[in-house]
C-alpha cells in the first residue's frame, strides 16, 4: 500500500505544484532506469573501455609511428587523444539510449537499420576506398554504414520473427532470410567477408531461436557450406583470405606477425611503451590490437580480456532465461551475438585461427564509427533488458505461442 502511495504522490504533485515535478520527474526517471537497468553488465562494458583506453594508449606509439613521414611527424598519443573523445561520446550515447523503453529502442533500432541499409547501398557508389576496401562513406567525417547496420539488422529480424506470434502463418524466415541475402551481397561488393560472415552468424542464432525446424537448419547449414564453397571459387576476396590462412600472402604475414608479436610478452608482458614487436604490426591500435595488449601486458592479461567477453555475453543470456517476450528474447540474444562473435573473431584472427577480416575489438579497438556503433549496440541491449524488479512477467505470449507449436507438432 505504501509503494502504491509512493508511486502516485508525484502525480497528485503535479497537478497543482508546477515547479516540483520537473524536478522530482527528472529525479524519478533515473531513479526507475537504475532500479531496472542490468547493473552488471553495465559494470562489465565500462571495465572492457577501461581495458580499451590502457590498450590503445599501449598502441598508439607504434601506429602514430607508421603513419608518420619525414614531412609530418604524428603525435604518438593522437589515437588515444581521439579514442578517449569517441569514448566518451559512446558512453554518452550507450547511456541516453538505455533511458529508452522497450518500444521505442525498437523503433528506434529499426529506423537506424532501414537508413543504414539506404546507405549501404550507396556505398558501392560514392564510398571511398580504403586499403583496398570501399567500405566509407565521406560526410566530414568517415561513416562505415555497416558497423551501425549490425544492431539494427538484429532488431529487424527479431521484429520480422516475432510476427509469427500474430499469425503463425507468416513466412517469417523468408522475409529474414531475404534480408539478409541482400545484405550479404552488398558487403560482398565492397568486399567484406569478414562483416558477411558476422551477419550471417547473427542471423543463424536468431533463426535457431525462433524454433525453426531440424530439417529447416539442415537445409540452412547446407546452403551456408554451399554458398561459402562457391564463394571460394567464385570470389577472389575469399580465396585470397583463405589461402592466405593457410599459408604464404602479405595476409597471411601479417596474421603472423601478430601471433609472434602475442606471444613475445610472455605470461607477465614486457612493461607498458616496452614492447618492440609492436612497432611493426600494421594496424596496431585498430585490427591487432590484441596482440600487443599480449606482449605489453602479457598472456595472463589476454586471458582476463578473453574471460570478460564470455561473463558479458553469459550475463545476457542468464538474464533472458525467464524473459516471455519473443521480441525482446530474439533481439537481446541478436545484438549480445553480435558483440561477443566479432569480439572472438578479432581475438581468433590473433591466433591465427581465423582469416583475417579487418574486424575491430569491441570497445577495446581504437575506432571512430566502430566504438559509436558499439555502443549503440549496448545500449539498445540495455534498453531492452530493462526489468522491474518488483513486478511479476505474466505476459502470455511466448508461452502460448510454444504451446501452439508444440500442439500443431
Amino acid at each position: 500500500m505504501s509503494s502504491a502511495s509512493s508511486i502516485s504522490q508525484p502525480r497528485a504533485d503535479a497537478a497543482f505544484h508546477a515547479p516540483v515535478p520537473l524536478r522530482r520527474g527528472w529525479r524519478e526517471s533515473l531513479r526507475v532506469w537504475w532500479r531496472e537497468i542490468d547493473k552488471v553488465l553495465l559494470g562489465f562494458i565500462i571495465l572492457i573501455m577501461a581495458m580499451g583506453t590502457a590498450a590503445v594508449m599501449a598502441a598508439s606509439p607504434a601506429s602514430a609511428d607508421q603513419l608518420s613521414t619525414l614531412q609530418v611527424r604524428l603525435d604518438e598519443f593522437m589515437f588515444l587523444k581521439r579514442h578517449l573523445v569517441f569514448q566518451a561520446m559512446g558512453l554518452a550515447l550507450m547511456i541516453g539510449i538505455s533511458f529508452l523503453g522497450r518500444e521505442d529502442a525498437r523503433r528506434l533500432g529499426i529506423v537506424v537499420g532501414a537508413l543504414m541499409l539506404f546507405l549501404l547501398c550507396l556505398v558501392p557508389l560514392i564510398g571511398f576506398e580504403k586499403n583496398g576496401s570501399r567500405r566509407w562513406l565521406d560526410f566530414g567525417m568517415s561513416l562505415q554504414p555497416s558497423e551501425f547496420l549490425k544492431p539494427g539488422f538484429a532488431i529487424m529480424v527479431a521484429w520480422i520473427l516475432s510476427w509469427r506470434l500474430r499469425d503463425p502463418t507468416l513466412p517469417v524466415l523468408t522475409f529474414a532470410t531475404g534480408l539478409m541475402v541482400a545484405i550479404a551481397g552488398l558487403l560482398m561488393l565492397q568486399p567484406n567477408l569478414g562483416e558477411t560472415i558476422l551477419f550471417a552468424g547473427i542471423w543463424f542464432v536468431m533463426v535457431l531461436l525462433a524454433g525453426v525446424s531440424i530439417q529447416r537448419i539442415s537445409a540452412l547449414v547446407g546452403g551456408g557450406l554451399a554458398g561459402l564453397t562457391a564463394a571460394y571459387f567464385l570470389y577472389d576476396n575469399a580465396r585470397h583470405r583463405i589461402d592466405s590462412f593457410l599459408g604464404g600472402g602479405t595476409a597471411f604475414d601479417q596474421v603472423d606477425l601478430a601471433y609472434r608479436t602475442l606471444l613475445a610478452g610472455g605470461w607477465s608482458g614486457s612493461g607498458l611503451w616496452l614492447g618492440i614487436r609492436k612497432m611493426n604490426l600494421p594496424e596496431a591500435h585498430t585490427d591487432y590490437i590484441f596482440s600487443v595488449i599480449g606482449e605489453e601486458f602479457g598472456l595472463l592479461i589476454c586471458a582476463v580480456v578473453v574471460l570478460l567477453y564470455l561473463v558479458t555475453v553469459c550475463r545476457v543470456l542468464i538474464r533472458l532465461v525467464d524473459e516471455e517476450n519473443l521480441f525482446v528474447l530474439l533481439a537481446a540474444t541478436g545484438l549480445i551475438a553480435q558483440f561477443g562473435g566479432q569480439a572472438f573473431i578479432n581475438i581468433l584472427v590473433n591466433l591465427k585461427m581465423f582469416p583475417s577480416t579487418g574486424m575491430t575489438l569491441p570497445l577495446i579497438s581504437y575506432g571512430g564509427s566502430s566504438t559509436l556503433a558499439v555502443c549503440f549496440t549496448i545500449g539498445l541491449l540495455l534498453a531492452i533488458t530493462r526489468r522491474n524488479p518488483f513486478l511479476e512477467r505474466e505476459t502470455p505470449g511466448l508461452k502460448s505461442f510454444f504451446e501452439r507449436k508444440e500442439e500443431r507438432a
